[in-house]
């Protein structure tokens, strides 16, 4: 399945430069859809129901695409994922999309986690490391949790650097406990 939502995702990225589209509205919209779609029993129910006529299904867009104010080319993604029986995916695919932005804009999502709140100039620092490291721009997420007893654990992609005192003592446990 990850490779249908990559292809998917792909796909309405690739419209989204050609188009030369703001990739973070167009994310909003897909995102407003997918919550109203996780917050609707019923209207899962009849996306995803296959004998359920697909014209009754675009109206039902058409009608939320109202309220919710979202672009053609996000009702048509969203008719597409209807039509092919991918809409549960909707949330997968929204998620990817993102990814798929971030890496033609080179910007590296970053989730950083510390022993305690960090100020201003600690973060921009651990933001400048990061990009130095990545090579990226850098779009952090920052998190607390005393049990690092301090520095910081910090998430790019799948890579993860662990700088905090808890790691370190992990790390010397697991020297000393080799030998």
């Amino acid at each position: 399945m990850a490779a249908v939502k990559s292809r998917y995702a792909r796909a309405l990225v690739d419209v989204v430069f050609d188009k030369k589209l703001v990739p973070g509205r167009i994310r909003e919209q897909l995102q407003s859809v997918s919550d109203t779609l996780s917050g609707s029993v019923e209207l899962r129910r009849v996306w995803e129901n296959p004998s359920v006529p697909t014209e009754q299904k675009t109206n039902l867009l058409d009608a939320i695409g109202g309220k919710l104010a979202i672009e053609t080319i996000v009702r048509n993604f969203i008719a597409v994922l209807i039509r092919h029986q991918r809409i549960a995916m909707l949330p997968q695919i929204v998620e990817q999309f993102e990814s798929e932005v971030n890496a033609r804009l080179g910007i590296a999502e970053a989730e950083i986690t510390s022993a305690r709140q960090l100020g201003p100039n600690e973060r921009q620092a651990m933001e400048s490391q990061i990009a130095r490291m990545t090579g990226k721009q850098v779009r952090a997420k920052y998190a607390t949790n005393g049990s690092l007893l301090g520095g910081a654990v910090v998430r790019v992609g799948s890579t993860v650097y662990d700088g905090s005192v808890r790691g370190q003592i992990e790390k010397l446990k697991e020297v000393l406990t080799s030998e």
